[in-house]
C-alpha cells in the first residue's frame, strides 16, 4: 500500500536565497500550491482555457477512494464503538459522557466525549507505521493530495444533501428543524439543529472535529515527510508550522466538552456550510501553509523564528484563557475569581422556543471586559503567525489570514445580531459596559 516516490525535481533558487521547486509548481497545475494562482492569470490573461486547466488536473483514483473511505471508517469505529478511557486517567481533561447547551426547542442532547482519545490513537498508529510497521509512506497523503480533494467532496456533498433529505422526512428533532422557504438557503445552512443517527452518532460532533481536524495534523506530517524526501531537510519554518498548528489541535480534543458550548454547536444548523466545510474546506485551506513549503522550503533566520513562535504562543494564551475564563465562568454560576477578583456581570434573561422563561449572566471581567470577543484577537495571532512563518515570497499562504479575519469579523457580527434578539435591553445594556467587539479602540 505504499505510495511511490515522486522523483526530485530540480530546484531553483529564489531571490532571497531559499531552495524551492518553481519548475514543478508552474508545469503541474493542482500539485503545487502555487498552482491555484497560476492557472487564474493564465485564464484572465487569455492565456489558457478552463478545459486546459482540467485536463491537467489529477482525477479521482481507485487507490485515492480506498484510502479516504478507510479513513473516515477508521474515525466513525473511533467516535462510535470506543468510549472514551482518557478522562480516567489524565488530570483535568473532561471525557465521556457529556451534557450539551439546552437547543432552541429546550433540548438537552448528550455527547460522547472522546475526540482526544481518537486522535492519540490515530496519531499513535501513524508514527508506529512510520518508525516500525512500514505500511504506507509517510508521504501518501500529499502523494494523493488531488484525487483525495475530490473524495472529500463527494462525502462533503452525500452528508449535506443526505442531512437535508433527513430533515424534511425524518428529523431527530423536529421543533429544532428550521425551514425558511428558500430551498437553497435550507441546503446551505441546514435544516436541522443537531441530526443524529441513533442515540450518538451527532453529524455535527462527528464532522466538526472528525475526520477534518483529527487530519489537520497528520496532514502536516505528510507534507514534512514530502519536504524531507524533496529536499533532504525539514526546515525550521515546516516546524513551526506543525507544531503551532498541533498546538491548536490538541487544544481542540483536551477542550471538546467546551466545545459543545461554541456557536457551531449551540447556534448553528447543519447544512453544507458545515458539512462540506468540514469535509473539504477545513482540511484544504488550514494546511495550506505546509504544502506551501512543500515546494518552497522556507529557512527562516533565528530572530524571525523567534518572533513567529512568540506570537504564535502569546496568540494561543489569551485564546485559551480568554476561553477557559469564559468556560469557568458558566460552570460556576458567576462564583469564581477572575484575574485574582470577582467577576462582574450583567443579569438578562430571554425566552427560548417553548416559551420558557431562563435567567442568564453576561460576563465583563478579565479579557471579556477588554471586548466582547477578545478571544478572536488571540486566534487571529494564530493564524498570522502560520502565515509568517511561510516568509514573504508569495502572497499565498496569507489567504489564511484574510479568510480567517472575514471569518471571525462575520461571526462576531452575526453573534452579536443573535444575542441582541435574543436579550434585547440587557444586551444593550452589556454593550454600554463593553463597547468593542474585538480591538479596543477600533473595532
Amino acid at each position: 500500500m505504499a505510495a511511490k516516490s515522486q522523483p526530485n525535481i530540480p530546484k531553483a533558487k529564489s531571490l532571497d536565497g531559499v531552495t524551492n521547486d518553481r519548475t514543478a509548481s508552474q508545469g503541474q497545475w493542482g500539485r503545487a500550491c502555487c498552482a491555484l494562482t497560476g492557472p487564474v492569470v493564465d485564464i484572465v490573461t487569455g492565456h489558457a482555457r478552463l478545459s486546459d486547466i482540467w485536463a491537467k488536473t489529477p482525477p479521482i483514483t481507485r487507490k485515492a477512494a480506498q484510502l479516504y473511505t478507510l479513513w473516515v471508517t477508521f474515525q466513525v469505529l473511533l467516535y462510535t464503538s470506543l468510549p472514551d478511557f482518557c478522562h480516567k486517567f489524565l488530570p483535568g481533561y473532561v471525557g465521556g459522557i457529556q451534557e450539551g447547551a439546552v437547543t432552541p426547542a429546550g433540548v438537552v442532547n448528550k455527547y460522547q466525549i472522546n475526540g482526544l482519545q481518537a486522535w492519540l490513537l490515530t496519531h499513535l498508529l501513524w508514527f508506529a507505521n512510520a518508525h516500525l510497521l512500514s505500511w504506507f509512506s509517510p508521504t501518501i497523503i500529499f502523494d494523493n493530495w488531488i484525487p483525495l480533494l475530490w473524495c472529500a467532496n463527494i462525502l462533503g456533498y452525500a452528508v449535506s444533501t443526505f442531512a437535508m433529505v433527513k430533515g424534511y422526512f425524518f428529523p431527530t428533532s423536529a421543533r429544532d428543524c428550521k425551514f425558511t422557504g428558500n430551498f437553497f438557503y435550507n441546503y446551505m445552512m441546514g435544516i436541522e439543529f443537531n441530526p443524529r443517527i441513533g442515540k450518538w452518532f451527532d453529524f455535527k460532533l462527528f464532522f466538526n472535529g472528525r475526520p477534518g481536524i483529527v487530519a489537520w495534523t497528520l496532514i502536516n506530517l505528510s507534507f514534512a515527510a514530502k519536504q524531507r524526501e524533496l529536499h533532504s531537510h525539514v526546515t525550521n519554518a515546516m516546524v513551526l508550522v506543525n507544531v503551532l498548528q498541533a498546538i491548536y489541535v490538541i487544544d481542540f480534543f483536551w477542550n471538546e466538552t467546551w466545545y459543545l458550548k461554541t456557536i457551531d454547536i449551540c447556534h448553528d444548523h447543519f447544512g453544507w456550510y458545515l458539512g462540506w466545510g468540514d469535509c473539504v474546506w477545513l482540511p484544504y485551506l488550514y494546511t495550506l501553509q505546509g504544502l506551501y513549503l512543500v515546494y518552497h522550503p522556507v529557512q527562516l533566520s533565528t530572530p524571525h523564528a523567534v518572533g513567529v513562535l512568540l506570537l504564535g504562543l502569546v496568540g494561543y494564551y489569551i485564546f485559551r484563557v480568554a476561553n477557559h475564563q469564559k468556560d469557568l465562568f458558566r460552570r460556576t454560576d458567576g462564583r469564581c475569581l477572575i484575574w485574582g477578583r470577582k467577576p462582574k456581570v450583567i443579569e438578562c434573561s430571554y425566552t427560548s422556543a417553548d416559551g420558557q422563561r431562563h435567567h442568564s449572566k453576561l460576563l465583563v471581567s478579565g479579557f471579556w471586559g477588554v471586548a466582547r470577543h477578545f478571544n478572536y484577537v488571540g486566534d487571529l495571532m494564530g493564524s498570522l503567525a502560520y502565515c509568517l512563518a511561510c516568509g514573504g515570497g508569495h502572497l499565498l499562504p496569507y489567504f489564511y489570514i484574510i479568510y480567517m479575519a472575514i471569518l471571525l469579523t462575520h461571526r462576531c457580527l452575526r453573534d452579536e445580531h443573535r444575542c441582541a434578539s435574543k436579550y434585547g435591553r440587557d444586551w444593550e445594556r452589556y454593550t454600554a459596559a463593553v463597547p468593542y467587539r474585538l480591538l479596543p479602540g477600533i473595532f
